[in-house]
């Protein structure tokens, strides 16, 4: 399968490079008043939102601007690896790529810097992020955070239900070495987490109404290390220091790993967990498996969905992540002119165009979370979750250091930690051989 989506997307990028040679062919390659702009971007709700916005693009503003923009949707797996290859050869084949904050660093080289576009309408955690040594290469699309998305019903009826909090302090002292009083989510810190996520697993309390408290996301996977960097940031933690050395195997770096290997060999998340990531920890809270989780504001929608989550429709709580800072990752989808474009001038008027408001309107409307927290708050009745999005971001924000390797940097952060995470190795280990990696990868 992997292969054949490789090959799909080579075939699609083949059929970009000669639609852009006809367009330079005709006159508009170059820029001047007219042609075709050949954007990449991946598949899923951020490809399917973009569309509405090209749409609207090509029917009205792109009109007066003589410009046509066509959009090539590859794969989520194999974007990123099939763009790698057309930015090595140097190709002219697309104009606008598809890139991230996690992979800015290392798109930055074939790209240009965003110019003459007002970045203040953006998040600044999401500008940040997206601004390699000073500049900023990547105009955002989608922003990303996390949240501690809970059952309301269950929460509520612990927070009043004399016999619960009876039973929550029984529980807190047996697992966390304290008794506890709940505490509402918002303001939780890692050990009410923990207490709480003892208090709804039936091994602990047999009364529980959920199997588990909550869903670790602890597979080997990048993605998994953005949510575990919460714990470690809400600890006061950080990848390096103000020096720029790597800093992981630190009191703080402890202390967030303690959450993680707790939670899972004391059994207060599915041993499943060890494999789980963002859909995993949708299906814990759909099938009421699970009392509360981290997770990604996207996930939130279909949680109160009545079609797609008829067991927590109209249960699911926001609160921001625990800890004493209440830090989330924050990352943003993005889109970046390509350095060796033959088509720059009218790249930028499309680039220019997705800066707007009326633009990340329609692709808010059409499912998309741009990172324009004015957008955000004027479509809350879009979807409800935008105003606590705005909000957390607002607050809680963090985005890790921009490197020049960071996606590799994630990938060999989640090599080092995932097997601690669970209790499998020490942490000690663990965390040096992540700041081994990061040493590596940042110098």
């Amino acid at each position: 399968m992997r292969v054949r989506r490789f090959t799909a997307a080579a075939i699609a990028l083949v059929a970009m490079g000669g639609a852009a040679g006809c367009a330079g062919a005709a006159g508009g390659g170059s820029g001047a008043g007219g042609g075709t702009v050949q954007m990449v971007l991946w598949p899923g709700p951020e490809g399917d939102a973009m569309q509405k916005v090209v749409d609207a693009y090509n029917a009205g503003q792109g009109k007066k601007d003589g410009v046509t923009v066509k959009m090539t949707l590859l794969s989520r797996t194999d974007t990123f690896a099939k763009e790698a290859t057309e930015m090595a050869a140097k190709s002219s084949s697309v104009d606008v790529y598809f890139t991230a904050s996690y992979i800015v660093g290392q798109h930055a080289p074939s790209l240009d810097p965003i110019a003459g576009v007002d970045s203040s309408a953006y998040f600044p955690v999401a500008v940040d992020g997206l601004t390699y040594e000073g500049k900023l290469y990547g105009l955002p699309l989608d922003v990303s955070n996390h949240f501690l998305l809970y059952r309301k019903d269950l929460i509520d009826q612990l927070m009043s239900d004399a016999a619960w909090k009876a039973e929550y302090g029984k529980v807190s002292q047996e697992v966390v070495g304290k008794s506890l009083t709940p505490k509402p989510p918002a303001d939780w810190n890692w050990d009410d987490f923990v207490a709480a996520a003892a208090f709804f697993t039936k091994k602990y309390n047999s009364g529980s109404p959920t199997t588990y408290g909550t869903a670790l996301q602890a597979k080997n996977l990048l993605y998994n290390v953005m949510i575990w960097d919460d714990v470690l940031w809400s600890q006061g933690g950080s990848w390096l220091d103000s020096s720029g050395k790597p800093t992981l195997n630190s009191a703080a770096g402890k202390a967030a790993m303690s959450v993680y290997s707790t939670i899972y060999t004391k059994g207060l998340t599915s041993p499943d967990s060890a494999q789980a990531e963002f859909p995993e920890t949708q299906a814990a809270m759909q099938s009421g498996n699970a009392a509360f989780a981290l997770q990604w504001s996207a996930g939130y929608a279909d949680l109160n969905s009545a079609e797609k989550s008829p067991k927590t429709a109209g249960k699911i709580g926001i609160a921001p992540v625990p800890g004493e800072q209440h830090k989330t990752h924050v990352h943003a989808l993005a889109v970046g002119l390509n350095k060796y474009s033959k088509n720059k001038a009218n790249a930028m008027k499309w680039l220019t165009y997705l800066a707007t408001p009326a633009a990340m309107t329609t692709y808010a409307q059409a499912g998309g979370i741009p990172a324009m927290p004015s957008v955000l708050q004027a479509q809350q009745g879009t979807n409800p979750v935008f105003s606590s999005i705005t909000d957390s971001i607002g607050t809680y924000g963090f985005a890790e250091p921009t490197l020049k390797n960071s996606f590799q940097a994630y990938s060999d952060l989640a090599d080092a930690l995932s097997g601690a995470w669970v209790g499998r190795e020490p942490a000690d280990a663990a965390l040096a051989k992540a700041d081994d990696a990061l040493n590596r990868l940042s110098g």
